[in-house]
């Protein structure tokens, strides 16, 4: 073989070798794309519960209805001289309804004001319920305006040992068997009830069944 063919051979080896190199260049990507994406694939999906986290973690912007609080705090604060009001919020959990914590000892006097005061004017009590936190008991009352088509929540506390708050049967009649059941069921005593007595259980029955510490006292049933 002259030493020109072993020359020609030679260029032909080498511009093969570079076509494979040149096409082994070009399959290296392709083939790390094809094994990158079952990884990004098997990613896992944000949990709802992560979801709701990082929303929480973005500000909130006001609610629609500050506004009705701002006012009802203002109207109160306005005609009583001492502070009556415990705490004041929008709860979020309930369709952001304006909240209102009232003091025990002046829920009576409030009541009738919030019910009969032109501004508020709550003269429709939609709901009453009575819980146990551990700490206290608490009774939550919804209200509605019919003249100014709102709504307000207001909560009351009392002490677990001596669980008494101020019936609202004499403004607001529909509350008169709810407050039943809430002595029934969790041990709230409402002064000046017209009727206080056990609505759902006997009268020989022991104890308030949606208390914390509520023991059966027949075991049996």
């Amino acid at each position: 073989m002259s030493e020109e063919q072993k020359k020609t051979e030679e260029q032909n080896e080498q511009g093969l070798s570079g076509e494979q190199n040149e096409k082994a260049s070009q399959e290296e990507p392709n083939e790390k794309a094809l094994k990158e994406k079952p990884k990004a694939a098997a990613r896992p999906k944000a949990t709802p519960r992560q979801k709701k986290e990082t929303e929480e973690e973005k500000p909130r912007e006001p609610s629609k209805n500050q506004p009705l609080l701002d006012k009802y705090v203002q109207v109160i604060k306005n005609h009583f001289e001492d502070d009556v009001i415990e705490d004041a919020y929008i709860n979020w959990l309930a369709k952001e309804v304006p909240t209102l914590v009232i003091k025990k000892e002046r829920w009576f006097d409030v009541a009738q004001f919030i019910k009969h005061n032109e501004q508020l004017a709550f003269d429709y009590l939609s709901h009453l319920a009575g819980s146990d936190h551990e700490t206290h008991l608490e009774v939550y009352y919804q209200f509605y305006s019919y003249k100014e088509k709102q709504m307000l929540a207001v909560k009351v506390k009392t002490d677990r040992e001596e669980a008494t708050i101020p019936s609202v049967t004499p403004i607001w009649p529909g509350a008169n068997w709810p407050e039943r059941e809430a002595y029934d069921l969790v041990g709230i005593r409402f002064t000046n009830h017209p009727d206080l007595r056990r609505i759902l259980l006997t009268d020989e029955w022991v104890g308030h069944p949606l208390r914390k510490d509520y023991e059966p006292y027949d075991e049996g049933i």
